[in-house]
This record gives C-alpha cells, sequence and structure tokens, in this order.
C-alpha cells in the first residue's frame, strides 16, 4: 500500500470517529435540555376531575 491509501484510510476513520463524538455531545445536549424543561414545568396541583361528581341519571 502507498501512503495516500493509508492516510486517505486513517483520514475516513477519524472522520467517522468525529461525527460519533459530534453526535454523541449533540445528543447530550438534548437530554440534558429535555430533562431541564421537564424539570421546569408547573406541576399541577390537584387532578381536574378527581373528587367530582357527574350526575349521569336522566
Amino acid at each position: 500500500m502507498d501512503i495516500n491509501s493509508i492516510m486517505s484510510s486513517q483520514l475516513a476513520q477519524l472522520q467517522q470517529t468525529v461525527q460519533m463524538s459530534v453526535l454523541k455531545n449533540a445528543l447530550n445536549m438534548e437530554t440534558v435540555a429535555a430533562v431541564t424543561m421537564l424539570e421546569d414545568m408547573p406541576q399541577p396541583t390537584s387532578h381536574p376531575f378527581k373528587g367530582t361528581v357527574v350526575d349521569v341519571q336522566a
């Protein structure tokens, strides 16, 4: 094998590694953002229908 094909192969491996690293970091950031959003959501004080009586008699 000549030096060009070796370097080309190594460059392709490096590009794949960098792409995976970028994807992993993006996924981690999205996960943190989703968890933060869920934690910041206001919690309902009570269920809107719990404890109410519905008259269904005709």
